[in-house]
């Protein structure tokens, strides 16, 4: 009797979920248009449909999401793709979205369709493309998934729901920026300086609360580069979920929120009404190679309670007291996981190659795009999908064996802060050393497995976190989502420069699940994009240890050149070319006297050249050098 109630139970849950869940459909065209999005200049934006900024999406779990995107772009060198940010695509990895990895890119008049449902994920996600760092230009807004019908199945009570994105901006399109950042004449890899933050993309932004109320604030960092410290003045914030992972009840009166984090907190509202409070945004300005001297480092918007009231001025904190999020509990109490079966070791370092730029690396290699998407080696590969060697020298990749528990260890050689962010998975976060002191100019402190603080009972779990400067951190994870992913730094200058790996899943369950199947809409954008669907990371599928022809990196620089040695070499080669610039010009100039000679080199600096000063290119010398400089 007991088990035929228990069917009929589980029946009539099965039977709800399917008649609740619906299909939710969108047609979107990618395209350019200009926007005032910080209040200071007009600049081109990408727009969806013509409008920006791009629409919300929000879903039921268990909805079926369909998305045509139609790459708009009005160029024919433009590609596009779109990922689903923190979304598991459990049997879809090839609706992932990076390109070269577990798709092909969409050309410009193409259209794709991402199909996938919702099954296994609750809470905040975002979604962006995931190519050139176009989201930068404001191809990225909200994907909220509710819990059951209204969000009924949430674990803590609230009134009301308001979501806050939070995010830089900067006078310039990432196309503009993209040269100038990699380029030999950034050979210290400097990354672009946003000009201001903004929050739900603009500035100044109202707020307007009810006293006495409970707000679920949903909140997440949308930017490309730089981590945020947010807070409301005189109001405390309870975190209960982080990356879709509902939490333990944590309260605090501000949060440090990396690109790609997103926090759930709840805030009650005061009874009085007399005045009004300060939404505040703080760069972490140590992740800034310089601070110009214009730049706002924080940026105030409005928690408002009543309108005729006069608007608070920016709160000033003496300290950046922050919640480490490392201490969060997970609401259902997941257990550590049992120790690893395979331990991946990673050592994060920034440098340069032959070229001049600078690269970032994860183990001496900077992730270089196979000839072949590696989904599509997979499925073309057969028993050899299991050989980590078939997928390139220069991609990175780590084959994952089924139901394996994995553990990734970094090690940060850099000065710098990273958000990493693992597709297709959560994990648990471990291990995070804060032992360094970048002031005191230690040397970088690497995980030893032998002497290492207690892990955690019921670890953090999440699906972006940040690596402090110098330092480590150790995650865990279970291989039972098999697929294609990324796990790469969420700062989208430092993905361009190749900090990325890629992991293989379960090879063979990928070979075997009808559902992984290319789509013959996929199959299209390859033809399309001139991209062969099967084959080792060069190519060549006859023989797929064969990797003759497959991309790799710009070659080392020679032994016994340091980063000063480089810089100092490219602006030798500088004032090499000066100098030959300067052999032509005395050449052709009628010069009478030394004096006159001397004058013309006092003229033309290096300074001169390389700050485009409008008065010496007007001059006759000016006109010379530009002249030579088409020849």
């Amino acid at each position: 009797m007991f088990k035929l109630v228990y069917f009929w139970l589980l029946f009539g849950q099965l039977l709800a979920a399917v008649t609740t869940a619906k299909t939710v459909e969108y047609h979107w065209t990618t395209g350019w248009g200009i926007a005032n999005v910080d209040g200071v200049a007009e600049r081109p934006v990408i727009t969806c449909n013509g409008e920006f900024p791009w629409p919300d999406i929000r879903v039921t779990k268990g909805d079926n999401v369909l998305i045509h995107l139609t790459n708009g772009f009005n160029d024919s060198v433009t590609t596009t793709t779109l990922h689903m940010h923190g979304l598991f695509q459990q049997g879809t990895t090839q609706m992932d979205g990076p390109p070269m990895v577990n798709a092909c890119p969409i050309q410009q008049g193409d259209t794709l369709l991402y199909n996938f449902t919702v099954d296994s994920n609750v809470g905040m996600y975002w979604y962006h493309s995931h190519t050139e760092g176009q989201y930068e230009d404001g191809f990225r807004a909200l994907f909220i998934v509710d819990d059951g019908p209204d969000n009924e199945n949430f674990p803590y009570d609230y009134d009301e729901e308001v979501i806050l994105s939070i995010g830089e901006w900067y006078e310039e399109t990432v196309d503009v920026l993209r040269p100038k950042f990699l380029s030999l004449y950034n050979p210290t890899g400097a990354e672009p300086i946003p000009q201001n933050l903004i929050l739900n993309n603009t500035r100044n932004l109202t707020w307007e609360v009810q006293p006495d109320t409970t707000y679920l604030l949903r909140v997440g960092n949308f930017g490309g580069f730089v981590s945020q410290y947010f807070w409301i003045e005189d109001h405390e914030m309870t975190v209960v979920e982080v990356d879709g992972i509902y939490t333990e009840q944590n309260t605090t009166d501000m949060l440090y929120i990396t690109v790609g984090q997103r926090y759930s907190v709840l805030i009650h509202t005061k009874n009085d009404t007399d005045r009004n409070y300060a939404i505040m945004q703080m760069f972490d300005d140590t992740m800034l190679d310089l601070i110009p001297g214009d730049l706002q480092l924080n940026s105030t918007s409005y928690f408002t309670y009543n309108t005729s009231a006069p608007q608070p001025q920016q709160d000033i904190v003496d300290e950046l007291d922050f919640l480490d999020d490392f201490y969060l509990v997970p609401y259902n109490k997941v257990a550590l996981l049992d120790d690893p079966d395979y331990v991946i070791t990673l050592d994060v370092a920034m440098d340069n190659l032959i070229d001049g730029k600078n690269y970032a690396f994860f183990n001496n290699i900077t992730y270089t795009t196979p000839k072949v998407p590696t989904l599509m080696t997979v499925l073309s590969a057969g028993d050899d999908a299991t050989d980590p060697t078939i997928y390139g020298t220069n991609t990175n990749t780590f084959v994952l064996q089924k139901d394996e528990i994995i553990e990734i260890v970094l090690n940060n050689k850099d000065t710098g802060v990273h958000p990493f962010h693992l597709h297709g998975h959560v994990f648990q976060t471990i291990i995070r050393d804060q032992t360094y002191d970048a002031d005191l100019g230690e040397d970088p402190v690497s995980y030893d497995p032998e002497n290492h603080a207690e892990f955690p009972e019921y670890p953090m779990q999440r699906d972006t976190i940040y690596l402090r400067p110098q330092s480590n951190f150790v995650i865990r994870f279970k291989a039972d989502n098999p697929g294609v992913w990324f796990f790469h730094c969420h700062i989208e200058w430092h993905l361009l420069q190749g900090l990325a790996i890629v992991l293989v899943e379960d090879p063979l369950a990928i070979q075997a699940n009808s559902s992984q199947a290319l789509t013959a809409n996929m199959l299209e954008m390859c033809s399309n994009s001139n991209i062969s669907t099967k084959g080792n990371a060069a190519g060549n599928y006859e023989n797929f240890h064969d990797l003759t022809g497959q991309n790799i990196q710009e070659k080392n620089v020679p032994s016994g050149f340091t980063k000063k040695g480089i810089i100092a070499m490219v602006f030798s080669c500088i004032a090499g070319v000066l100098g030959l610039v300067m052999i032509a010009i005395y050449g052709i100039m009628e010069m009478s006297t030394e004096e006159e000679m001397a004058e013309v080199k006092e003229l033309i600096s290096e300074d001169q050249l390389m700050d485009d000063d409008e008065e010496f290119n007007n001059s006759k010398e000016g006109v010379i050098v530009q002249e030579i400089s088409k020849d």
